[in-house]
């Protein structure tokens, strides 16, 4: 019985070893942009699931730009505090809009949030909200979340003739079976 006991043990421990190991490597496979000082990570999955279990006091905070919040839709719980601002310009090296950091970002998070708030950040890619989260920490927030799914997710490739060809659906927090939404909440949308 003894023998049988300690057996158990060990192959418990022995999992539990491994569980840890496969989790350490998936975050050291994160690819760098969307990597944090904090190295805290989550998918949109846990995300909603972290925030449904206490609302009171998991924030989520949606730092895209107000025209990705309002347009495209956002998780109906997160704040927009835009760490980067669209410009209007377009690059032809990049071939996208040039963003520039928003120089009001820090100041408005301290109006909303307090260092020790628990905060879940969310982009449209991952790599904006590395960036947010790596503000965060040198602000003092330490208990900061890079959510590294994107909030539109990644283009579905089917047949051509599919009516969601190139449609981003997959891979992100639309998908996931957390609420979005497009409806406003004026208390939660960013006003220079």
């Amino acid at each position: 019985m003894k023998k049988t006991r300690l057996l158990v043990l060990g192959v418990i421990f022995l999992v539990m070893s491994c569980s840890s190991l496969a989790t350490a490597q998936d975050k050291v496979s994160l690819p760098k942009k969307f990597q944090t000082k904090l190295g805290k990570y989550l998918t949109a999955g846990e995300a909603y699931e972290m925030w449904r279990k206490n609302p009171g006091m998991i924030k989520i905070l949606d730092c895209r730009t107000p025209e990705e919040y309002v347009f495209v839709g956002h998780p109906p719980m997160a704040h927009n505090i835009p760490s980067h601002l669209w410009t209007g310009v377009w690059s032809e090296q990049t071939q996208v809009y040039v963003l520039k950091e928003n120089p009001d970002f820090l100041a408005q998070i301290k109006k909303r949030f307090m260092p020790g708030d628990t905060i879940l950040v969310i982009c449209s890619s991952g790599g904006r909200s590395a960036k947010a989260v790596d503000k965060l920490a040198g602000a003092g927030f330490n208990q900061v979340y890079n959510i590294i799914c994107r909030f539109t997710g990644d283009k579905v490739t089917g047949a051509k003739d599919d009516d969601n060809f190139w449609e981003i659906m997959k891979n992100c927090w639309r998908d996931s079976g957390a609420p979005w939404s497009y409806q406003l909440d004026p208390k939660q949308v960013y006003i220079p």
